[in-house]
């Protein structure tokens, strides 16, 4: 790969954009520069289920043209790679959810994340690796994978954002979208050394979403530090009534963070050595804001509340595919439909009541706080061919869900996380949770930069990938 190819794909999104729109480089230069980055890496990480270069090519060349013609960056990512998870529809872009169901599908229509995103400017690479609808702790399915972990390719990327998280940390592209329902974008960052951020629920909105009310999922972004997830964010977010959720404006009132932090929300599960990890980033946290609290509210019931609703979401979502093509999808797929089989309205309903209970006891927490520290996972990275966690230091787990337990728990109340690698120069990578307000995705963008110049919580290249 030739110098200028090597110092494309490794500048930030930010410092992209900013050649890009003084005419630097061209669109059609930075495309063909992660396309050879792709080329490159993908062979041996399989971060992506389809490489869009038939579409980004001639996309690229009507930016440059604008240019060309003496207009303005049609917007704050003009010419700028983004990778979108498989999960989510690209208009002319094979997406498949990583379902052989749906090898051939060809949307019609983009997403309105999507939509907004080129209508930024951004230029769609390809679309990354996700399980089987999303539903995995390994980024695998009958199409493509396992993607590998750049810092030991034995070793899960995370799932279910894993092919986003793995092509921004080895620099196939600058930005990528994900989707987070337990920890699906928080996981794979932790896992793979790079920033992420699960914003408030409908400040991305959703207005295709059956339930227009559900807020246990949403879009979210990987980025290699926080400024770039706050670009791609930017690009995403914005009210449509469309989405009944999607009504919240910024609330960062500007002032200085009071932190907390927690290992295990006193209910997860959580392995010896992400604890021991933990408390090495508790220390970093103290040393660069100064103390940090421990607190955490009762969350005894949250595990209990997420399956049943969890459950019963896929169930109903996905429960006519399992009754048509059951025996041609995964085990982990059926097992996640046939969870909620038998739930009953009162089981939801009480669900539903512990859920509120739940987020008005971290209400309460974070009127002494602003933002809450914790693990971005239950365990570390582990080797792709084990397959779901079964057990935990040796000790079985409850359901192959529990080791999400740290993320599953945010999930439930909703509010936004913004997720740090603590870019430590050996060894697996491990990223911290920093949860604020709803609304307040500024604070934790404001923190999240000062970290990363201040405390060292920062992407690393993968040594095996740093100038391959």
């Amino acid at each position: 790969m030739n110098e200028r190819n090597d110092a494309v794909w490794r500048d930030s999104a930010a410092g992209l954009a900013a050649r890009l729109a003084r005419r630097e480089l061209s669109a059609r230069e930075a495309v063909e520069a992660h396309l050879a980055r792709i080329a490159a890496a993908e062979p041996t990480l399989c971060a992506f289920i389809t490489v869009a270069a038939d579409a980004a090519r001639p996309r690229a060349d009507a930016l440059d043209a604008v240019l060309d013609a003496g207009g303005r960056p049609v917007g704050p990512l003009h010419g700028v790679p983004v990778a979108i998870k498989d999960l989510t529809d690209t208009a002319g872009i094979r997406t498949t959810q990583g379902s052989a169901l749906h090898a051939d599908h060809v949307p019609a229509t983009s997403d309105l994340a999507v939509a907004r995103i080129e209508a930024a400017g951004g230029v769609v690479i390809g679309k990354t690796n996700t399980p089987e609808f999303g539903f995995g702790a390994i980024c695998q399915n009958r199409l493509a994978g396992p993607t590998r972990n750049p810092f030991d390719p034995a070793l899960t990327s995370g799932g279910s954002s894993g092919g986003s998280a793995v092509a921004v940390a080895t620099g196939m592209a600058p930005l990528a979208h994900g989707t987070d329902f337990g920890g699906s974008v928080r996981v794979p960052a932790s896992f793979c050394g790079v920033a992420s951020i699960r914003p408030t629920p409908g400040l991305i909105p959703a207005p295709g979403r059956a339930l227009g009310w559900d807020t246990l999922a949403t879009h979210g972004v990987l980025a290699r530090d926080t400024a770039d997830c706050a670009l791609l964010l930017g690009a995403m977010a914005g009210a449509d009534l469309r989405d009944p959720t999607s009504l919240f404006g910024d609330r960062d009132d500007g002032s200085p963070s009071r932190l907390a932090a927690t290992p295990d929300f006193g209910a997860a599960a959580v392995s010896r050595a992400v604890r021991a990890r933990f408390a090495e980033a508790v220390d970093r946290l103290e040393r660069a804001v100064g103390p940090v609290a421990r607190r955490h509210p009762d969350c005894g019931d949250a595990m209990a509340t997420f399956r049943t609703l969890r459950a019963a979401q896929i169930r109903h979502a996905y429960g006519p595919l399992l009754a048509r093509h059951g025996e041609r999808l995964t085990d982990t797929v059926r097992w996640n439909i046939e969870a909620g089989a038998g739930i009953t309205a009162d089981a939801y309903l009480d669900a539903q009541a512990a859920r509120t209970a739940l987020y008005r006891r971290f209400v309460a927490l974070f009127a002494e706080i602003d933002v809450l520290a914790a693990p971005a996972c239950g365990v570390l990275p582990w080797p792709n061919a084990e397959g779901e966690v079964t057990a935990i230091d040796g000790r079985p787990v409850e359901t192959i869900l529990d080791y999400l337990g740290v993320t599953a728990i945010v999930t439930l109340i909703g509010f936004p996380v913004l997720t740090l690698p603590m870019g430590d120069a050996e060894g697996l990578p491990f990223g911290v949770q920093l949860i604020a307000r709803p609304g307040e995705e500024q604070r934790l963008i404001r923190l999240g930069r000062m970290l990363e110049r201040e405390a060292g919580f920062v992407h690393r290249w993968p040594i095996a990938w740093d100038g391959a």
